[in-house]
């Protein structure tokens, strides 16, 4: 490995991976209505097809097709072990860099505002390859990430800001325990703060970055503040 590669993954660990194994079960409690593109993807598969959910979170994806079958995979322990209340589908913890799937067996993937967690141009493009590898000839992943673009929402980012941020995650004190954003009572009474490392796509970057890891865009947009792409291994000649 080397010395940026180390540096990134370290940076990943205290600011990704250690904030969600913290906050798993305040952040699964926000997170249980499905986005109409990433159902949508999921419906249109045919039944018996058999694909990934890379970075499931709680696996709020894997019970929206009951034809098809989902293997999904986590970073978070805990949120992985959340994600198992979603029978029949399989849940493991594992790497988005370092996956344990053979190689060009699944119908599908999808993976779900995580990209956008790795700290390097070439840990994306390296993630994105992660996902590619995993597609068989003619199957296809929809990946989603978070866009530079955000100028009516409430956090207001537009061209020209940075695009490597932290966003805040505030669990709320009161006398009776720490209240999430999604309302779940856990201990202490004092305000707890968890900054999470974004980058902030901006217009064309994720496509960009798909070609770099030898994909090619099937179709791609702007909804919710999130750009995504469905996106297929390069056929090579």
């Amino acid at each position: 490995m080397d010395a940026d590669q180390a540096k990134g993954e370290t940076y990943e660990e205290e600011h990704v991976h250690g904030v969600y194994e913290q906050i798993a079960s305040h952040f699964s409690s926000t997170r249980y209505k499905p986005w109409p593109i990433i159902e949508r993807f999921l419906k249109e598969l045919p039944d018996g097809a058999i694909g990934l959910d890379i970075g499931c979170g709680n696996g709020k994806y894997l019970s929206v097709n009951p034809n098809i079958f989902i293997i999904a995979s986590d970073r978070s322990q805990n949120l992985a072990t959340i994600a198992k209340s979603h029978a029949p589908s399989s849940v493991l913890v594992a790497d988005l860099l370092h996956l344990p799937h053979p190689p060009h067996a699944f119908d599908f993937a999808i993976s779900i505002a995580v990209v956008h967690h790795l700290s390097t141009p070439a840990r994306r493009v390296e993630a994105l390859e992660s996902i590619l590898q995993t597609l068989r000839p003619g199957g296809k992943a929809l990946v989603t990430v978070w866009a530079l673009e955000q100028e009516s929402s409430r956090r207001g980012w537009s061209e020209g800001d940075d695009q490597d941020v932290m966003v805040p995650w505030v669990m709320r004190g009161s006398k009776k325990g720490a209240t999430a954003q999604g309302g779940e009572v856990g201990g202490g009474g004092e305000d707890r703060v968890f900054n999470r490392y974004y980058h902030l796509f901006r217009k064309g970057e994720l496509e960009g970055d798909v070609e770099s890891a030898g994909g090619e865009v099937v179709e791609g947009g702007w909804e919710r503040d999130n750009w995504w792409v469905v996106a297929r291994p390069r056929v090579r000649v």
